[in-house]
């Protein structure tokens, strides 16, 4: 399989910034975000709309990208991340739901100088929905500490609106906790009342592997906190990629610090009778092995699209088999961190160079600019899952 270079610029003449998530509307409109808890240099804005190969324009607005003051507020001890409700102060992953509406998930955390990622406050961590007609934000849903924690990082996201997933009738969201510091779960959000709650609470299917040490490019990956602590293993990174199978029954998700794919029926998740917590964690599947990865999606046919950094591939796992089959390969690939299926048939992913960033080993900045955006042609037709 051949991918094939999108983009990725630098803009306006300056350095491209780090980015993380992708989203491609069914008009072609492509988004992307970048972390301000993942690079300190991640502050002129944290969502935009590639416009061209080599163009990008903030999005929706500058204003909402630049809360007052910065996106940390160093008047707390320590500091923290801001509160503002209607300003982006940390934006994790950016998602096309099924009715082609775009949705920024925020964490509300942003890293100092230093690379350190400051705590969340409320009001920060957030899901901000965007009308791609208007480009206006028709809906923001606010995350309470009690479900997303000071040291939550709300990571991945994926939508299923069909009427009959909530009593509100207007879809779930679901949500990883990949948080490096606290408890790792899975969050839900109705999308209709905004209610959100957790499950899988620092269970160890969300939590990564102990002592884990994975390679890319042959290069050991060890992890590198902040100023006087020590050097790690990887297995501090929880519940990242996410995925919904295509009849919207199972959710996959995977740990950037494991290999190993996981699964649960939907309905064990938005189950919140008081036993649901027991009967969730006795319905966790192990799917085996698949690589080293960071997101997941999904294609129209069933297919799981995982990342597998140590063999610079894409790999796609086939629930109806069991199987896991080398999508495609190149040397260009090595931390594909985003996927994005659109209507297009195509998938689009995310090279970002994150186990070169000053996080890990040997805390130096060894990216190898521009970033870029590669796709590739889903295989049998597959194209963008619409559950609606």
């Amino acid at each position: 399989m051949r991918f094939n270079l999108v983009q990725w610029c630098p803009t306006r003449g300056r350095p491209s910034l780090f980015p993380v998530g992708i989203a491609v509307s069914s008009t072609g409109r492509q988004f992307s975000n970048y972390a301000r808890s993942l690079d300190p240099n991640n502050i002129a804005y944290t969502v935009a709309e590639l416009v061209s190969s080599i163009t990008e324009r903030v999005y929706p607005s500058a204003e909402i990208n630049s809360p007052p003051g910065g996106a940390i507020n160093y008047t707390t001890s320590p500091p923290s991340g801001a509160n503002y409700p209607n300003y982006f102060i940390g934006v994790q992953s950016v998602v096309i739901d099924p009715k082609d509406r775009l949705w920024i998930l925020d964490t509300g955390r942003a890293a100092t100088p230093e690379g350190v990622n400051v705590p969340s406050t409320p009001g920060g961590p957030k899901l901000i929905g965007i009308d791609l007609t208007s480009d206006t934000i028709f809906q923001t849903i606010l995350f309470p500490p009690t479900i997303a924690y000071a040291d939550s990082y709300l990571n991945d996201i994926r939508f299923d609106l069909r009427p009959s997933v909530t009593l509100s009738g207007k879809g779930i969201a679901y949500i990883t906790d990949s948080s490096q510091e606290g408890r790792n779960g899975i969050v839900m959000v109705d999308l209709g009342t905004g209610e959100s709650w957790r499950h899988l609470d620092n269970t160890p299917e969300v939590r990564a592997m102990r002592g884990f040490v994975p390679f890319v490019w042959g290069e050991v990956v060890y992890s590198l906190p902040p100023p006087g602590q020590t050097v790690t293993f990887l297995g501090n990174f929880g519940a990242d990629g996410i995925a919904l199978s295509a009849d919207g029954e199972i959710l996959f998700w995977a740990v950037v610090g494991s290999r190993t794919l996981y699964s649960i029926p939907t309905e064990r998740l938005r189950d919140r009778s008081l036993t649901s917590e027991i009967q969730a964690e006795a319905s966790v599947v192990s799917q085996g092995e698949k690589g080293v990865s960071d997101g997941l999606e999904t294609d129209s046919n069933g297919l799981i699209y995982t990342g597998n950094f140590e063999d610079n591939a894409v790999n796609v796992f086939d629930p109806a088999n069991g199987t896991v089959q080398v999508f495609a390969r190149d040397p260009r690939t090595a931390w594909t961190d985003s996927f994005a299926v659109a209507t297009d048939g195509y998938i689009y992913f995310t090279e970002n160079q994150l186990w070169r960033t000053k996080a890990y080993y040997p805390g130096t900045d060894r990216r190898v600019k521009p970033y870029v955006l590669f796709r590739a042609k889903c295989p049998g037709n597959g194209t963008k899952v619409n559950l609606q």
